[in-house]
């Protein structure tokens, strides 16, 4: 089955933005947590602006490659392999079955955690940290699951 040029050309471009914001994000997070960028850290926030720029670098980079696989990524994909759509839990429900996703369970989990590094870290450095922790330990979950999509991605690409 041939792609549509429009749909082929999103494919190109999507793997492109992920393969980045992958690579950023990974970068990132080694930066801040070589330093084990956790308790009294965290107290440095509101006197090193660095430490400050690389968190809120962090939590976008993370917010940002979720919202590119979710929102973006997987519905193109989806439409590529013929496979129906839906609503945001349903397109990864259905990623999840394909084995483009290990969890949408834990997919959702992340999501929770977005937002709560991104609306919780102004008052409660321990919501915060423990945050950043879970943050970090998804990082490999989110990288992962960016080169399945885009090796499932060129794979359909290769064969147009």
């Amino acid at each position: 089955m041939r792609l549509e040029p429009g749909l082929q050309t999103r494919l190109q471009f999507l793997t492109r933005v992920v393969q980045k914001e992958a690579r950023y994000l990974q970068e990132t997070d080694a930066r801040l947590f070589t330093d084990l960028f956790l308790g009294e850290s965290l107290q440095r926030l509101e006197t090193e602006p660095l430490v400050a720029e690389r968190l809120d670098a962090f939590v976008s980079r993370f917010g940002r490659l979720q919202d590119t696989l979710a929102d973006k990524f997987l519905p193109a994909l989806l439409d590529a392999m013929a496979e129906p759509r839906g609503a945001v839990v349903e397109n990864l429900d259905r990623a999840e079955k394909l084995g483009w996703l290990d969890s949408t369970d834990r997919w959702l989990e992340m999501r929770k955690l977005r937002n709560q590094m991104v609306h919780e870290y102004i008052e409660d450095l321990t919501i915060l940290s423990s945050a950043l922790r879970a943050g970090h330990a998804f990082v490999p979950v989110l990288t992962d699951t960016a080169a399945r999509f885009v090796q499932r991605a060129q794979l359909r690409i290769s064969r147009t």
